[in-house]
């Protein structure tokens, strides 16, 4: 076995954990989900039936992902995020029967690549979140979030851009429509229709 699971966890037969990767006390890891390599999922976190992880992904200290989220490459989940899974959650029926697991459609959370989600936020499915986005701590998220774009409240709403070093960017004052990293100086530039791409 080239992954680490600890006594306390559960991992069901089923999953698949790639090489590296880490499974902390209390978390459990349902049927049919697949981790990348060098993946850490932390204490009573939960990654549910069929998730798919990329490389490479952080699931802090109780975060709750939800199938059929679909996480990218690099992809950090604070500690008590909720990806929820369902348009109208009920218990029972209209007629007071318990609902089961065929009586709803499940609907997902996908996160591209990089992101970034903070403590305690939730993301209400089913949404995208795009690549190197961050998520502010204690948000709830209700509809996608574009590349590099940083989303605060409740409502989330975007406020600023971020870059790949999750710094917030930079408006260049001789240059219209670029931004820039303070940590590291990259320039990317923000299009006619509102979204940001790395400048070449």
């Amino acid at each position: 076995m080239n992954y680490r699971v600890q006594p306390s966890a559960q991992v069901d037969d089923t999953a698949e954990i790639g090489a590296g990767s880490s499974v902390w006390d209390l978390a459990q890891v349902r049927e049919g989900a697949r981790l990348g390599e060098g993946c850490v999922v932390g204490r009573g976190a939960y990654v549910g039936t069929g998730v798919r992880m990329g490389d490479n992904c952080k699931l802090q200290n109780y975060a709750l992902v939800y199938e059929p989220a679909e996480l990218g490459d690099g992809v950090f989940i604070g500690p008590a995020v909720v990806l929820t899974n369902d348009h109208n959650p009920r218990s029972v029926d209209p007629e007071g029967k318990q609902k089961r697991g065929g009586d709803w459609e499940a609907v997902g959370v996908k996160i591209a690549d990089g992101a970034s989600i903070g403590a305690r936020s939730v993301c209400i499915a089913p949404i995208e979140i795009g690549r190197w986005a961050m998520v502010a701590a204690g948000a709830v998220v209700t509809k996608d979030v574009p590349d590099f774009a940083l989303v605060v409240g409740v409502p989330a709403r975007q406020i600023g851009w971020v870059g790949h070093e999750g710094v917030r960017l930079v408006a260049r004052e001789d240059r219209a429509g670029v931004w820039e990293c303070p940590k590291s100086g990259r320039l990317y530039r923000e299009t006619a229709e509102g979204t940001l791409t790395e400048s070449e």
